[in-house]
This record gives structure tokens, sequence and C-alpha cells, in this order.
């Protein structure tokens, strides 16, 4: 049963990283593949690829909310932003925000008493949580271990922020962060949370993938995607 459920979630990775998968030829081999194990291996293009979505995750955020890269530094582009948010300041936290990082980050970014850019607290927030997830590692080789609750616990805390993002209000009555919403033709406009949904399906499938890679169990909680709080990383 196991070994079937294994076979399934490997299935499942093949197709989401197909795309990351069919570029890897003969002439990108490097000499320290030799040192990774097939999770590893598995493990890298996870990584590629949630940095991947909050990249574009950030794009999409800045295009709706101009406000708030307004509210950088002088001459701060998103570009700029980019580059901030996926730096090695997600380890030591983000000068900017007072040396916060993670969840506090995330946190910052729905403070009513917050006057600073709000997607790069949001964004900075999501992409040092889910950097922590991973060790703050890059890359993964055969003696390196992962938590699979770190994991578990980051999809949950994407579920939250997805939820505060559509529902948590000022005391106007406007949103933080504007996000999904509806046109003057009546569209839905989704797209946001559809990248929610991969970047959680990523961290919940790596999860499953490591748990039962080692054999250990994943401490499952029940929370309402609502709830203020965050699990820890």
């Amino acid at each position: 049963m196991r070994f079937v459920r294994l076979r399934q979630i490997g299935l499942i990775c093949m197709l989401v990283l197909s795309t990351g998968c069919a570029t890897n030829s003969a002439s990108n081999f490097k000499l320290s593949n030799l040192a990774k194990s097939d999770i590893d291996s598995v493990t890298d293009m996870h990584i590629k690829e949630t940095s991947k979505l909050c990249r574009e995750l950030t794009i999409k955020l800045y295009k709706r909310n101009p406000r708030e890269l307004a509210k950088a530094p002088p001459g701060t582009t998103v570009k700029k932003r980019i580059s901030q948010i996926f730096s090695n300041q997600r380890i030591q936290g983000f000068t900017e925000l007072n040396g916060l990082k993670g969840t506090a980050a995330i946190t910052l970014s729905f403070s009513e008493t917050y006057q600073g850019d709000r997607v790069f607290a949001l964004m900075a927030g999501i992409s040092s949580m889910l950097y922590s997830a991973y060790n703050y590692q890059d890359e993964f080789f055969i003696l390196d271990e992962i938590d699979q609750q770190k994991l578990y616990n980051s999809a949950r805390n994407l579920e939250t922020v997805s939820w505060q993002l559509n529902n948590r209000r000022d005391s106007h009555g406007e949103r933080y962060i504007l996000s999904n919403g509806i046109s003057e033709d009546g569209i839905r406009n989704l797209s946001y949370e559809r990248l929610f949904g991969k970047l959680i399906s990523l961290q919940d499938m790596m999860a499953l993938l490591i748990a039962d890679t080692t054999n250990r169990n994943i401490t499952r909680v029940v929370q309402s995607a609502a709830s203020m709080t965050f699990l820890p990383i």
C-alpha cells in the first residue's frame, strides 16, 4: 500500500515538473549530480518551481497594487523588489521590515498601522517562509535532510495567507492587498488563487514524499484557513 502511494506521488511529481525535466538534458549534466539521490533531484525541482511561482505572484500583486510599489524607496522597480525578496536577506531578515521575515513579515503586511510596501512585506514573508521549510538551501545532496512537518506547515500557512488576502480589511472596509476580484463585466479573476493552489500542492506533495521516503509521520493540524495564526516552520 505504501509503495502504491509513493508511486502515485512520484507520478504526480513527474507531471507537475515535466517542463523542468524536459530541459535537463545530458548537456546540462553537473558532476555534483552524482552526489544526489532521486529524492534530492525532486526536491531541487520543487524549490525551483516554488521560486518561479513566487516570482510570478509578486509581479501580479504589484500590477494589481501599484500604490504599494509607490511606497518603496525612490527608484525601486518590481525587478529590484524581486531581487531583494529572493536575496540572502531571507535568512537574516529584511532591514526594511525591521529584521522581520517569514510569518512575522506576512503578519506585518496585514497590520493596520504598517505604512510601508505591503506587497513587499507579504512576498518577502512568503519567500523566506518557504525557504526556511527547505532549510535555507537551494540544492540538496545525499546526506542532507528535510523535515516533512515544515513542508506541511508551510502549506497550511499558505492557505491562511490566501484567505487573508481575500478577506482581511482595514478600518475603512478596504482590503489591505488586492488580489482576486470581479471585473466590470462580471468576470471573476481567480488567477491569484490558482497560484496559491499550485504552491500549496507542491508543498503538500513534497511533505508526503519525504514522509514516505523516511518513514516518518506528519502531524496533521485541524486549522481553519480563516485562522489569524500561523504554524511554526
